[in-house]
């Protein structure tokens, strides 16, 4: 049995702890890379919609619209579903996410988190030059449709206000859209095309780029269970099969399973998780899907990925580790045959993965306060994909001495007392 010494051990190989390795390997540290996959991006980071969003500056918010709350509470929406028996464990947490999502959280949430938002694009094309895989970025941005005069008129006014942070859209009319989409069906009151968000085609093939990227240069990847994090003499310690790995330094980037190392040291950090799920459907004939669509009233979003076309989800509010229940890509999917000519399904099923998130929409990045050597950076709701490079830099930069590019305090997780 051997000993592996390192200056740090990230614990998660998902778009966020690779990012995370490569910005402190990027600043002198030797860094081991811990999965019990052994793989990186086989979560949360493969099952996303591919989306860099450098424009979406306001954090998803539990909304304050009361028909909109009463059709989440009945089940009746295909962009939110619950499941009753976790009640118990959901609500206390539904309630602290509704508490945050005032309209002065969430302006405070979208101020504390545009330095990252702003430096998100630029962060991945740095990394995906280094990576040597240009083709895994395509900068079409995306499309929001409205098939109501009163959901297009409310997202001009979030237009509005997105655009006081420097942020703009195009906004396009019946003509618009089809120039964008000739291929789309429909009645749409308009339509908000982002131009500036990053596309990617293959997001857990992004991140094993990454990963090897990291490997290339010099970083020890690791297949080993994090749950068995120890501190002795000053280092953290990993068991594997080959021993032990231990570093001075731990980063908990597990996403939805970060609360298996921090909850046992006693930190009591409200992480909660959405579920959500995608399937991959051939597009029937010539049919081409050109950019990543919202259908915004109908809750889905088809994006054209290198597998097929992606239907995924909104959120589903479950036990975590609850069997899959994909009724909403049951009730999106004739939905989605209306609007984009679809063929069959790729995918022998739906896939299933969480997102973890805080009640206030912001990660959680910086030191444990009661133990040193021990740092966090998970939490990143609906942005993992767009945030995992610039919340590994601010990270590392806080790790490492350095000035950090944005505020880091908003993101302490002594925020929750």
């Amino acid at each position: 049995m051997t000993e592996m010494k390192a200056d740090v051990v990230v614990l998660g190989a998902g778009i966020v702890g690779v990012s995370a390795a490569l910005h402190l390997q990027q600043r002198g540290r030797d860094v081991v890379l811990i999965d019990r996959h052994g793989r990186a991006g086989e979560e949360t980071s493969y099952g996303n919609a591919g989306l860099i969003e450098c424009a979406s500056v306001f954090p998803y918010m539990f909304p304050r619209d009361w028909r909109q709350v009463m059709r989440y509470a009945l089940n009746r929406s295909t962009e939110m579903r619950f499941h009753v028996s976790a009640l118990p464990v959901v609500m206390p947490w539904l309630l602290k996410y509704f508490l945050a999502s005032s309209p002065q959280g969430a302006l405070r949430s979208a101020e504390a988190a545009f330095p990252l938002i702003k430096r998100s694009l630029i962060e991945h094309e740095a990394l995906i030059a280094q990576a040597g895989v240009p083709e895994l970025l395509r900068k079409t941005g995306w499309i929001k449709l409205f098939r109501t005069d009163a959901s297009f008129e409310k997202s001009l006014g979030e237009l509005a206000k997105v655009r006081g942070f420097g942020i703009d859209g195009n906004i396009l009319d019946a003509a618009g859209i089809a120039a964008h989409e000739p291929h789309l069906n429909g009645e749409f009151s308009g339509a908000i095309h982002w131009p500036s968000p990053g596309f990617i085609p293959d997001p857990g093939a992004l991140a094993k780029a990454y990963a090897d990227l990291f490997v290339r240069n010099g970083g020890r990847f690791i297949a080993a269970d994090a749950r068995t994090l120890t501190q002795a003499g000053g280092a953290w310690r990993v068991s594997t099969a080959a021993g032990g790995v231990s570093g001075r330094d731990a980063v908990v980037a597990l996403g939805p399973w970060s609360d298996a190392i921090f909850k046992p040291l006693g930190y009591k950090i409200p992480l909660g998780v959405k579920r959500g799920y995608h399937l991959h459907l051939r597009p029937q004939g010539n049919a081409v899907l050109h950019h990543p669509i919202l259908d915004a009233d109908r809750g889905f979003l088809l994006a054209p990925m290198n597998r097929g076309i992606r239907l995924t989800t909104g959120a589903e509010f479950a036990r975590r580790d609850a069997p899959p229940t994909p009724s909403q890509i049951d009730a999106a999917l004739p939905l989605a045959r209306d609007l984009f000519p679809l063929g069959a399904a790729v995918d022998a099923r739906p896939w299933m993965g969480a997102r973890p998130c805080l009640p206030d929409m912001l990660p959680v990045i910086g030191r444990a306060a009661r133990h040193p050597g021990l740092w966090f950076d998970f939490g990143h709701q609906h942005h993992g994909l767009t945030l995992g490079p610039a919340t590994g830099r601010l990270l590392a930069e806080m790790m490492t001495g350095e000035t950090p590019f944005a505020n880091p305090q908003p993101f302490a997780a002594e925020r929750f007392g």
